[in-house]
């Protein structure tokens, strides 16, 4: 039970917020391809497919940073940091949840199968951008906003250009909240010589911050009008872009603690989207 318990840290099993940023705009593009409810099976499909592939992600970012991860506060005892699991082992955790993703999208044509491939590659490959990449929460944003892609594919056939702004505004989203996230982590970061957008961006990091949020706002508000939404949906809009002022507030004396409460409350913007949406899908 012991083994098991690190195995569930080891895939962030205690903290699901970043299954949640991934699943948020996964289901938007779910609605938005079916131009409604999508088919229950294929909602639960992408929902398990999200967690899994978040928490094999999760197994090999843990792996790629095990030589890392003990110079920083929040993450020296994590499993294989502290040597209570192997890099073998979480390759291997890796490796099954992987495989099961995988099988769980064996119903879907070949098109979204194709597209796994590149989302698994991309998955992969994140942990190590941090090394020479001076802004890796954007390839983060392509990882974690790729269930756009592929629910537009899996419904569609097809990824037709507005999923792919979609998935571009997710990169300036993604970059807000993780750059809020690396805030916490600014002064370890330092030290080690890794690459964060907080570093990169300086005394700037706080104005860039806001600026990524509205770049998303305004591209899914376009996006989503283009595609037959209206006030629902820019209410739900609305109520995200009062979600990133409160963010500005905790930030704004970048301090460690609310900055890492900004990052979590991503949650609630990521569900005041996807909320205004299904209203504005019910309403019509």
């Amino acid at each position: 039970m012991n083994k098991l318990a690190l195995y569930f840290r080891l895939i962030r099993l205690d903290k699901p917020i970043g299954t949640v940023l991934l699943l948020w705009p996964t289901l938007c593009a779910l609605w938005l391809a079916q131009q409604g409810v999508p088919d229950w099976r294929l909602l639960l499909i992408f929902t398990f497919g999200t967690f899994l592939m978040r928490s094999a992600g999760c197994a090999i970012n843990d792996y790629a940073d095990q030589d890392i991860d003990k110079f920083v506060k929040r993450t020296a005892e994590r499993p294989i940091t502290s040597g209570r699991i192997s890099g073998k082992e979480a390759l291997a955790v890796a490796g099954v949840l992987t495989v099961l993703a995988f099988c769980l999208i064996l119903p879907l044509n070949a098109l979204t199968k194709q597209l796994s491939v590149a989302a698994v590659i991309i998955a992969g490959t994140y942990p190590y951008f941090k090394r020479f990449f001076a802004i890796p929460q954007a390839y983060l944003g392509i990882a974690f906003g790729f269930g756009i892609p592929m629910g537009f594919a899996a419904i569609t056939d097809a990824v037709p250009a507005v999923a792919w702004l979609l998935l571009l505004g997710n990169v300036f989203w993604a970059v807000a909240y993780d750059t809020e996230y690396a805030m916490v982590d600014r002064d370890d970061d330092l030290k080690i010589g890794i690459k964060t957008s907080a570093i990169t961006f300086g005394r700037y990091d706080v104005a860039i911050v806001m600026l990524c949020y509205a770049a998303f706002l305004l591209l899914w508000l376009a996006c989503g009008w283009y595609l037959g939404l209206r006030y629902w949906y820019v209410a739900g809009l609305l109520v995200a872009a009062g979600c990133a002022v409160y963010h500005y507030t905790l930030i704004r004396a970048r301090e460690r603690m609310p900055c890492f409460a900004a990052f979590r409350h991503n949650n609630w913007l990521g569900a005041a989207v996807f909320a205004g949406m299904v209203l504005d899908f019910a309403f019509r």
